[in-house]
């Protein structure tokens, strides 16, 4: 099997998508646009490495928006995009990968699909993703149309777009030599170089975030497609026993008694994890993780929480936000809630909005008011894409 490994760019500025922040960094779906890019690469089964390639002033931007993210550590990009992808490049040569994917970070949509396409067509040399055009095309000067364009010749081209690694670094370094740093695209440098590119069907949602108009249909466009909203919601129970923390939220708190349970008895991600299963009706978190499993013994339950988050977006969906209320004596939650919420976000892929959490006490009614357990409720909402006929 071909090594493959993708170059992702995101060194532009980004100025005519408006806005703070460059676009790439700029949320969109509860997430920055780059960390949706990078996912699709680095949760790909075919990807070995995802080399991310950023401008020099946006190193802190992209170390919040990537988190964990595994990824190799970013390299500065130059002036141009084509000086940008020559960079990529050039970190890639040690690993000596066989196959190179290029992909533009302001392409948040691209699907495993589209991914897997790319690298079948990349078995058979350089090829591009592209899409038949439905419009009529004019060739216009001075305001004026000078031809009428057959579009059944023409494509518009997407990325990611693949190649041989060897022969592209070599392409790259060939145009630099020559003083030649003006190629749009990948493509336009090997054809440039003399390498045949051939095309494969694109995808009609991996559009390219530009302008601001861009985000405000893809905005649209993501509402209509995931408008099959779900709402779940989860319990869970634990009994004080032996020990001096509990782990609530991903949190470990100092407490005079630990929790008792199979695995680490967090009971704050254990609702979590049955609200979000219950939002997908994928059953529970005892049917995927069953309490007389010995793996499970002592695990951590940030391990749980992600893997209801990747069935979600196993399913093409994403949660919208979480709600999380805790009911005890003691601890105290009050001073833990902002980094049990940090967290959750952390191991949910969320904006920190979309995470709340909340304590009260029972009044000191039945056992979480005699200091027996904690009890946790929580409910998740999910955003899926319609699959009713």
């Amino acid at each position: 099997m071909a090594f493959v490994a993708a170059v992702v760019v995101a060194a532009g500025r980004g100025e005519r998508a408006g806005g703070e922040l460059p676009k790439q960094y700029r949320l969109f779906a509860g997430k920055p646009v780059i960390r949706a890019a990078l996912e699709a690469f680095t949760g790909h089964a075919g990807v070995r490495l995802v080399q991310p390639v950023i401008h020099g002033d946006d190193v802190a931007h992209f170390r919040a928006a990537t988190g964990a993210l595994h990824t190799l550590d970013p390299v500065i990009g130059g002036p141009t995009r084509q000086l940008s992808v020559a960079a990529g490049l050039e970190a890639l040569l040690s690993h000596r990968p066989d196959v190179v994917l290029v992909h533009d970070a302001a392409r948040p949509f691209v699907s495993a699909v589209l991914i897997t396409r790319a690298i079948e067509a990349g078995a058979r040399g350089a090829a591009v993703p592209a899409l038949a055009l439905s419009d009529t095309i004019k060739a216009v000067a001075d305001g004026r149309i000078v031809a009428t364009l057959d579009r059944d010749r023409l494509r518009a081209v997407q990325t990611p777009q693949v190649f041989d690694f060897a022969a592209l670094i070599a392409a790259h370094r060939s145009a630099a030599a020559a003083g030649r740093h003006d190629f749009p695209d990948d493509a336009a440098l090997a054809e440039w170089a003399g390498m045949t590119v051939s095309v494969f069907e694109g995808e009609e949602s991996n559009i390219k975030l530009t302008t601001a108009d861009d985000f405000a249909r893809a905005e649209a466009w993501q509402s209509a497609r995931l408008g099959d909203i779900r709402v779940g919601a989860g319990y869970d129970v634990h009994a004080f026993g032996e020990g001096d923390h509990v782990m609530l939220g991903g949190v470990r708190i100092p407490h005079a008694r630990g929790l008792a349970g199979h695995s680490d008895a967090d009971a704050a991600l254990h609702a979590l994890v049955d609200a979000i299963l219950g939002a997908l009706a994928e059953g529970d978190i005892g049917a995927h993780f069953p309490p007389g499993d010995p793996q499970w013994r002592s695990a951590s339950s940030d391990r749980f929480l992600r893997f209801a988050v990747e069935r979600v977006h196993a399913r093409g969906g994403l949660i919208a936000h979480l709600d999380l209320t805790l009911v005890c004596e003691a601890p105290r939650i009050a001073p833990h809630r902002e980094a049990m919420r940090a967290r959750i976000a952390e191991i949910a892929d969320l904006a920190l909005d979309c995470v709340a959490v909340k304590a009260t006490t029972s009044e000191r009614l039945g056992f979480t008011g005699r200091g027996e357990g904690i009890a946790a409720y929580a409910t998740a909402t999910v955003r899926l894409p319609w699959s009713r006929p």
